[in-house]
C-alpha cells in the first residue's frame, strides 16, 4: 500500500512516484486517487496527458471505471515542465506515449520542490518495457505495480494481451482490442497468435 510521505517544508526537493501495471489494473483510478487526496489538502494540483490519447475525452483523464478529472492535453513533454513549475503536485497519466524527454522533465520538477506522480504502462503489447517507463521506475522514489485480472485464468495478470492484428506500438484500445493476461496465458496466447499468422501467410 502507498503511503504519503509527511511534508518536510525544510526539505527544498519533491518526489517522483510511479504508478505502473497492464491495461485494466487501475492505474488510473490510483493516480486520481492521490490528486484527489491532494486536492483536498487545498494543494495546487495539475494533471496532464498526452495529446494523441483522445479514447474517452479530449480534456479529461478518465479512467475505465469513468472516474474522470479535468487535465490539459500536451503534444511534448517539455510543455509540462513550462505549465507545472508553479504546482504542489503535477500528475502525468498515459507517461509510456511520451519520448525519453519527460524523464528529465519529471527529475526537473521535482529538484523544484514538486510531488510528481506518474502512470502507465510498464510493457507494450508484445511484453517487453515500454517507451520511457523503466528509466521513470528507476528514477522514482516510489513505484506501485498494480495488477489487472487475467480473463483468461482469473489468475493476477500483468500483461496487455492486443487481440488485433495491427503491428504498431502505439494503438488506442479498450476491450474489444486488448484483455490482461497473466505471464502464462500470454506466452500462450502469443504463440497461438504467431502460429495464426503462419498459417495466414503460407495460404
Amino acid at each position: 500500500m502507498f503511503l504519503e510521505k509527511p511534508v518536510n517544508h525544510k526539505e527544498q526537493f519533491g518526489s517522483i512516484e510511479v504508478i505502473c501495471g497492464s491495461m485494466f489494473s487501475g492505474k488510473t483510478e490510483e493516480l486520481i486517487r492521490r490528486l484527489r487526496r491532494a486536492q483536498f489538502a487545498k494543494q495546487k494540483v495539475q494533471i496532464f496527458k498526452p495529446a494523441l490519447d483522445t479514447r474517452y475525452h479530449h480534456e479529461y483523464v478518465v479512467s475505465h471505471d469513468q472516474t474522470q478529472i479535468n487535465s490539459t492535453p500536451v503534444e511534448t513533454a517539455e510543455q509540462i515542465l513550462i505549465l507545472g513549475k508553479d504546482c504542489d503536485v503535477v500528475a502525468i497519466d498515459e507517461a509510456q506515449f511520451f519520448d525519453n524527454t519527460i524523464v528529465q522533465v519529471c527529475n526537473d520538477l521535482a529538484n523544484m520542490g514538486i510531488r510528481v506522480i506518474v502512470a502507465g504502462l510498464d510493457m507494450d503489447f508484445k511484453g517487453q518495457p515500454f517507451g520511457p517507463m523503466p528509466n521513470l521506475m528507476a528514477i522514482a522514489e516510489y513505484v506501485t505495480k498494480v495488477h489487472a485480472i487475467c480473463t483468461r485464468t482469473g489468475n493476477l495478470a500483468n500483461y496487455s494481451f492486443r487481440k488485433t492484428e495491427s503491428e504498431d506500438l502505439v494503438f488506442l484500445g479498450e476491450t474489444q482490442e486488448y484483455e490482461p493476461l497473466s505471464r502464462a496465458a500470454f506466452y500462450t496466447a502469443m504463440a497461438e497468435s504467431e502460429k495464426h499468422k503462419k498459417i495466414k501467410e503460407n495460404k
